[in-house]
């Protein structure tokens, strides 16, 4: 039992009007008729049309297109555009208004439910990984887990396609109902019980929207006023309602006492406290208590005099109230801010910022120097705009989407009925969309010409509780659980600082995080330094890599030091020991982050402190590397982004080896590869890269038809490890000031999870990268060079291949490794000489439940294949690890090394030869010798007796006649040698 029970109850068809079917074009066309009764009255923000708030944390599923039965692959990310873009299309001509938000708050207070949704996800991971581990197959929908990076490319192609885009800072529920009363939305799209509580205008199920093929946007309205009426209790006896079946703020075993007096007092004895009944028993229990105006006497009519309990639930309760009061989080925020969003907008009323840098830097310059490296740190004194990141601008927009727009030149978008079906995602489109070319939409936001907001949302957006600057030092909405404390102590904590950052920073950190256009683990880490790592696609019992995690972990140390001016505060620390400020044994300042990630020593208990590392390079500020706006700073955004990834190299900037759109591919291949630790096999190498350039990588239609027939485990976590890569790398581009522009950055234009599962599957029958590249000379270049751009500077070192251990020759038997099972060669005969297999241990005829026929072992067979047996070795790696390729030939067979055809026709002249001397033996395998002129001379043993006991208990005296029949036999054999040999004398 607890809160959700309530949502249950809502759908239940027990509540007779709940939930009633509505079509939101209908919805639409009905409000954009209705004309205003009163001349007075306010028009709505956005006319006369049907606004609703998403709620993209309850709908992953349903905006990535549905349960695709390829999902765990990695991704299929040009479906989920294509899907998102036909969707797009229908709701601009069905007269509605979408604004999606996610989660980006921290809610410190609901870790316990964030580590139980962890562990959820982990129990799903695990049974999909062992399906796929046996069965080799797609996993049932039941289990589906949103893919790595979902929701940054959910961001991403929303923002593309106009969809306005938000992201949560503090509490999730309680900003999204503010931003829903705050710009008269019309209504919500959630599935959680906390909204039917927090009662919005209308509120609709996100679960159950379709769009079908008659052209209707289908789904479900909760009616909460039917459900208040049926319970007899009134909107705010709801909330008392909510607290009581238990919370995030007091979960329900705090609650068991009361829940088994209600029982006691207004329950049957057959009744338990659960679902339904639970729910009923309760309101039938809120009706006899005081009214939510006096919290003293609730608290006080629930748990008595001098209950510690009472102020955690009049606290649990007031949440809820809070919610519904208009203006709520306005009041909150004005307590640590002078500006109130329901102003005018601040973008009309407030200038840019502009800093002078050198209040920034004039640390480093009080003690002139001639090194050069510290030249290259020390800035003249110029005014930065901080309202925005100074790589964004119009110029590059254009740039940046007219690169775009050549890099998906070759998308072929198919139809709505090909796309999406009704049994996968239930949901289909009329016509097709392409993607917009419309400049002014460049963040996602129509009519905004610097690439903000549209004029109606405009405001929404820059004025909303969700677009307020969030102060460090305002105290949260919500007390801080004992759990966000704990915290892994670091062995030298005399050297680590607390580093202070700057209200411009932060100013431009929360309004990108707030607008979407940006990672939200970076305003995390900037404000309370943690961050939560969730569990993702790998397999913990059987790991041939280490954990994702643990691979990325260097990745965030340098980014963390980037963010924090670590190499700043060791110059001004070295400059002291210089002047004798500090003592000479004073070790150097740290700075430390908090990662919340799953291990089996430390599943969620505590967070782990990770030290930041330093670049090894002079990097400018976080001032500099956002705001600055010359020449030398674009080029320093670059290198510091090129630098966290391990890949400051000359060509991985020439377009001619590394497309400007694959950059990010590139960056995260190359960071893997130089790992100390092996993951990477020299052909998966080559299997990223080939589908990569693909022209079938944005064919929506041959994705759609294209069958896997084999998914390996291994396969999955490669396309895991890659996908958080870049993740990890975008957490990056935005820390360096997004050097890289974030449309060259979406992961549809270089990777989808089903194509390189395809290619994957190919690579272990492929011979070399030709057979790999399907003969196309030209993409075996491309390969190549981008190979070559990698690697440049390394000493690679691949994953090694691990040898097979095959019990005996059983066919179709699946190697240990998950790879794709290869028929084994067999050495009998061709079709023409025996169809049928025969058993080598014998057997017996039987009719009617008598043994009327017998014959003997097949030894002939059994010893020619242990003379000669076949030696397997699948492709990909050698001994050293290093000459991993194409040595499969297409039979699934490995290639011997050396001169493949001259060996090839010695093992068939010799497989030749034995398969003679079987068919020309007796089925027993009599005496003889084998006429090849071979070395080893082969004798067959000859025909033992029947492997079954033949008449010895059965059917006795039909034993003892044969017995008698094959001595007369024998007699008349020996009668008749014995006459011929007389006449020959």
């Amino acid at each position: 039992m607890g809160l959700q029970d309530l949502q249950a109850f809502l759908e239940s068809p027990a509540l007779e009007g709940g939930a009633v079917s509505v079509d939101l074009l209908k919805i639409a066309r009905n409000i954009m008729h209705q004309r205003p009764t009163n001349r007075k009255m306010r028009q709505p923000m956005g006319g006369n049309k049907l606004r609703l708030v998403i709620d993209a944390e309850n709908c992953l599923d349903r905006l990535y297109g549905g349960y695709y039965s390829d999902w765990a692959c990695g991704g299929q990310w040009n479906r989920m555009y294509q899907f998102l873009s036909l969707l797009t299309e229908a709701i601009e001509h069905g007269n509605i208004e979408f604004t999606a938000v996610f989660n980006g708050s921290v809610e410190n207070s609901r870790m316990d439910e964030w580590i139980a949704e962890q562990a959820t996800v982990r129990q799903r991971v695990g049974m999909v990984l062992k399906h796929i581990s046996t069965k080799a197959t797609p996993p049932p929908k039941i289990w589906w887990t949103a893919p790595i990076c979902l929701r940054t490319a959910l961001r991403m192609a929303l923002r593309h396609l106009g969809i306005t885009v938000m992201c949560t800072t503090v509490d999730h529920h309680q900003e999204v109902m503010a931003y829903c009363q705050e710009f008269d939305f019309h209504g919500l799209l959630a599935d959680d019980a906390e909204y039917a509580v927090l009662d919005p205008s209308r509120y609709f199920s996100s679960e159950h929207l379709k769009l079908t093929y008659k052209g209707s946007l289908e789904t479900k309205e909760y009616m909460v006023s039917v459900m208040a009426k049926h319970l007899q209790l009134q909107t705010d006896q709801l909330c008392i309602l909510a607290a009581l079946l238990g919370n995030f703020l007091m979960p329900e075993a705090e609650l068991q006492d009361i829940h088994k007096r209600v029982l006691g007092k207004f329950g049957k004895d057959d009744e338990k406290m659960q679902g339904e009944t639970a729910i009923k028993l309760l309101a039938e229990y809120v009706r006899t208590l005081p009214s939510v105006q006096d919290m003293d006497a609730l608290a006080v009519a629930v748990f008595g005099e001098n209950s510690q309990r009472g102020d955690t639930f009049k606290h649990s309760v007031s949440y809820y109230l809070n919610g519904k009061r208009l203006g709520f989080l306005n009041g909150k925020n004005n307590n640590s801010h002078s500006t109130n969003y329901r102003g005018k907008s601040l973008k009309s009323t407030t200038p840019p910022k502009v800093e002078k840098i050198s209040e920034v830097v004039e640390t480093m310059v009080e003690t002139p120097t001639n090194n050069v490296t510290i030249k290259e740190e020390v800035v003249e004194t110029v005014e930065l705009d901080t309202s925005g990141f100074a790589s964004e601008t119009t110029e590059q927009e254009q740039e940046s989407l007219k690169n775009y727009n050549l890099a998906t030149v070759n998308q072929i978008l198919a139809s709505a009925s090909d796309i999406i079906s009704a049994d996968q995602a239930e949901v289909v489109a009329c016509e097709d969309s392409p993607p917009t070319s419309d400049t002014s939409r460049f963040n996602g936001h129509s009519n905004g010409g610097t690439g903000l907001v549209s004029s109606p949302t405009n405001s929404s957006a820059q004025d909303s509780p969700l677009a307020e600057p969030a102060s460090p030092e305002a105290p949260p909405l919500i007390p801080i659980t004992p759990a966000s404390s704990n915290c892994a102590p670091v062995q030298n904590s005399q050297s680590v600082i607390n580093v202070n950052v700057s209200s411009e920073v932060l100013r431009t950190a929360t309004s990108r995080h707030q607008k979407g256009l940006m990672t939200p683990w970076l305003l995390h880490v900037l404000t309370t330094k943690e961050v939560r790592l969730p569990c993702v696609m790998e397999d913990e019992a059987n790991r041939e890599f280490p954990p994702v995690h643990e691979i990325y972990q260097p990745l965030r140390q340098r980014v963390y030091a980037v963010l924090f001016n670590l190499h700043h505060h060791r110059y001004v620390h070295a400059k002291k020991k210089e002047a004798k400020e500090v003592p000479d044994n004073a070790p150097p300042p740290d700075v430390v982050v908090k990662e919340w990630a799953y291990s089996r020593s430390n599943p969620y208990q505590h967070a782990e402190e990770v030290k930041a590392v330093p670049l090894p390079w002079a990097v400018p500020t976080l001032h500099r590397l956002w705001f600055g706006s010359a020449v030398d700073d674009k080029r320093r955004r670059m290198r510091a982004l090129l630098s966290c990834l391990s890949a400051d190299t000359p060509l991985i900037l020439n377009t001619a080896y590394v497309p400007q759109h694959m950059l990010v591919m590139a960056c995260v291949l190359r960071y893997i590869m130089s790992l100390e630790k092996a993951i990477l096999r020299r052909a998966e190498l080559d299997v990223f890269l080939a589908q990569a350039f693909i022209p079938d990588l944005m064919n929506t239609q041959y994705l759609q038809e294209l069958t896997l027939n084999v998914v390996t485990s291994r396969g999955v976590q490669l396309a895991a490890v890659f996908m958080q890569g870049v993740e990890m790398t975008l957490l990056a581009n935005d820390a360096c000031g997004a050097p890289l522009p974030w449309l060259m950055c979406c992961p549809w234009l270089y990777f989808d999870g089903k194509l390189f599962h395809h290619t994957l599957t190919r690579a272990t029958q492929a011979k070399t990268l030709l057979d790999l590249c399907e003969n196309h000379i030209d993409r075996v270049v491309k390969v190549e060079r981008m190979r070559k751009a990698i690697l440049e500077g390394l000493d690679p070192k691949f994953a090694k291949v691990p040898l097979q251990h095959f019990t005996g020759h059983i066919r179709g038997m699946p190697p240990p490794n998950c790879l794709p099972a290869m028929a084994l060669p067999s050495t009998r005969g061709s079709g023409s000489h025996r169809h049928r297999p025969i058993q080598s241990r014998g057997g017996q005829l039987q009719i009617a439940g008598v043994v009327v026929g017998s014959w003997g072992a097949n030894y002939g067979y059994q010893n020619s294949r242990q003379q000669y047996p076949q030696q397997m070795h699948l492709g990909g790696g050698g001994g050293n690890g290093n000459n991993g390729g194409y040595q499969n030939n297409r039979n699934g067979r490995s290639a011997p090394q050396g001169n493949y055809h001259q060996q090839q026709q010695q093992q068939g002249a010799q497989h030749h030869q034995h398969q003679q001397y079987n068919h020309s033996q007796p089925r027993g395998g009599g005496s003889g010798g084998v006429t090849g002129g071979s070395s080893n001379s082969y004798r067959p043993r000859k025909a033992g007796p029947p492997t079954y006991p033949v008449g010895h208990k059965k059917n006795t005296s039909s034993g003892k006649k044969r017995a008698a029949n094959r001595q007369r036999a024998a007699n008349a054999r020996s009668g008749g040698k014995t006459n011929k040999a007389a006449d020959d004398g």
